[in-house]
């Protein structure tokens, strides 16, 4: 992280003491501040509550919604900080031709509050972006409304660096690419590795399908007979006539 000044120093460890904040939450809020030009911070700062927003004139809130001495305190306090950045130099200049220097990022960004270098691979942040050069090649990315804390890189590559926010641990290959960075054109072809889904098997009725069927089937021809049995019975009785009988006997065979 870029260095303080020494009325950079000053600043800080004022606050501190006034606001009973440790040093690193007093520097937490001012990197907060001077990422929104001094007139909007977004923090993640245990000892204020955790995530909140600050807006010079505007609203301010934080983790309790309800705790006024608390937005009061954030308010004051952000208020200073933006007045410390508008009046004095609160960060070391970057040296030129250190790892540091301003002279990879494009110029245009003016002076970032904070910077590093690991292996081949160093960034700077500045106010909504964020550069980073990799073997050479610089990329600007835009950071949204995140409020960058620090930047981690596991391997070589853009796709490894990673930094923290209010929202967490992101990867830096997430964010909207403004200049520089390879084109969508660059990107391999996605691969197919599903496997081919087997071919349908036909279906043939099992025996015991068969065996219910012929159940069905016997079952059927008892009813007739029982029926067959009752007609014969009614026309016994003189309620139907033999030929109602016969005919109704036909029809139930039939049905056979």
């Amino acid at each position: 992280m870029q260095n303080l000044t020494q009325d950079g120093q000053n600043l800080v460890n004022s606050l501190s003491r006034r606001y009973n904040l440790s040093f690193d939450a007093v520097m937490h809020m001012l990197i907060a501040v001077n990422n929104g030009s001094g007139s909007m911070a977004q923090f993640n700062c245990p000892e204020l509550g955790g995530g909140g927003q600050w807006m010079r004139g505007g609203m301010t809130m934080v983790g309790d919604m309800f705790n006024y001495g608390l937005k009061s305190t954030v308010d004051n306090l952000c208020n200073e900080l933006a007045n410390g950045l508008a009046s004095m130099q609160v960060f070391m200049p970057l040296p030129k031709g250190s790892l540091s220097s301003n002279q990879w990022w494009p110029g245009d960004l003016g002076q970032p509050f904070s910077s590093g270098a690991q292996n081949s691979t160093r960034y700077a942040i500045f106010p909504n972006r964020l550069a980073v050069e990799v073997n050479g090649q610089v990329t600007v990315y835009d950071t949204l409304d995140n409020n960058i804390g620090g930047i981690s890189q596991q391997q070589g590559g853009n796709s490894s660096l990673t930094f923290s926010s209010q929202y967490g641990t992101i990867l830096v290959s997430s964010l909207p690419v403004v200049s520089g960075g390879s084109s969508a054109s660059s990107m391999p072809a996605p691969q197919n590795n599903f496997v081919e889904p087997p071919a349908p098997i036909a279906y043939s009725p099992t025996p015991a399908v068969q065996g219910a069927q012929n159940v069905t089937n016997t079952a059927s021809v008892d009813e007739v007979i029982q029926l067959i049995e009752k007609l014969a019975k009614l026309r016994d009785m003189g309620a139907i006539s033999d030929n109602e009988y016969n005919a109704k006997k036909t029809d139930l065979l039939n049905r056979i």
